[in-house]
């Protein structure tokens, strides 16, 4: 364990699609934040809502990365990373507004201990009730964000070790990035941060949820939680992170469970109406292994499948009260 000096530059990456509506207070309270110094990079993924002209206008701070197309989260994060000079780097949705303590708060296990790769934040809906404050994951493949949906009684308020954390308002470590890669663009948009969060756990890395780093996340803001397009990619990817990490032994005797649960949500989504697109995010979700499986030697494994393995809970845990699955 080492103590880095607490006035480290950090890098404020955040991914912009037709987001002009939040612009407007997710700036704002990044610029009121109390620690310094940091810098501000939005990556804008094509918009048509003059998204890039408002910012040049009233955030003339902030540094913008403009794409030509829609690159999905993975894709508009990773470009703006490679553009960041921080020494930690900062993800937040478009539809957050960070409280004026927020990075003060999230940096703090980073700058305390070198083994500490990622920092998952308190994620709050409007109205209070809980979005995110670590992301869980079962045998089956299943990953949730913890708490989702419950009220903020005090429950999630002690700091601990996790598996993950959201990408919707997460801290990684550059240095960390720089060995384990970037989001991987082949995903899109959804589970990229399991993914990320996985192959960090495999590489060694900590996270650490920080309950005292609050944000407001209005959720769904480019992409709605039961869209055509959230339920593709997330019942797309959340084979895919499956089987380019899971250790090979525990993906073997996972099987059943994975398969199982795969199956289980076809006749789910057709009763929601969303036949269709669960069909093509499954099919889709085949042709791609291949892929994944090519993927598999690339990743940096230092831990014990052990070690994995007490992150990965046998069926969806119900928290507290209640968590909801991501997928």
């Amino acid at each position: 364990m080492t103590k880095e000096s607490p006035h480290l530059l950090i890098s404020v990456i955040i991914v912009n699609y037709n987001g002009k509506k939040f612009l407007p207070d997710c700036l704002t309270s990044i610029f009121h934040q109390t620690y310094f110094p940091f810098e501000v990079i939005i990556v804008d993924n094509g918009s048509n809502d003059d998204s890039v002209e408002y910012i040049q206008q009233n955030f003339p701070d902030v540094k913008i990365v403009t794409l030509s197309t829609n690159r999905g989260f993975a894709g508009g994060t990773n470009a703006g990373i490679r553009k960041a000079e921080g020494k930690f780097i900062l993800t937040l949705n478009n539809d957050t507004i960070i409280a004026p303590n927020f990075i003060d708060e999230i940096v703090k296990p980073m700058v305390s201990d070198s083994s500490v790769g990622m920092c998952a934040s308190k994620m709050i809906f409007p109205d209070g009730r809980i979005n995110s404050t670590a992301i869980c994951i079962s045998r089956s493949g299943a990953a949730w964000d913890r708490g989702m949906g419950e009220p903020d009684l005090g429950q999630y308020d002690v700091a601990e070790e996790v598996f993950g954390s959201c990408a919707g308002a997460s801290l990684y470590r550059s240095t960390m990035l720089d060995k384990i890669g970037l989001f991987d663009e082949d995903f899109f948009l959804y589970m990229e941060d399991v993914d990320l969060a996985f192959r960090a756990r495999l590489s060694g890395w900590k996270c650490m949820y920080v309950p005292t780093a609050r944000v407001i996340h209005v959720h769904g803001g480019t992409a709605e939680p039961n869209s055509d397009i959230s339920v593709y990619f997330g019942n797309r990817n959340i084979v895919w992170y499956v089987i380019k990490d899971f250790p090979l032994k525990f993906l073997l005797v996972s099987l059943p469970w994975v398969i199982g649960r795969n199956c289980a949500v076809i006749p789910y989504y057709f009763l929601k109406g969303k036949g269709k697109i669960i069909l093509l995010a499954k099919i889709d979700s085949i042709k791609g292994l291949h892929n994944m499986f090519k993927k598999r030697p690339d990743i940096v494994r230092k831990v014990s499948d052990n070690e994995i393995k007490k992150w990965i809970y046998l069926w969806c845990r119900l928290s507290r009260k209640k968590d909801v699955f991501k997928y």
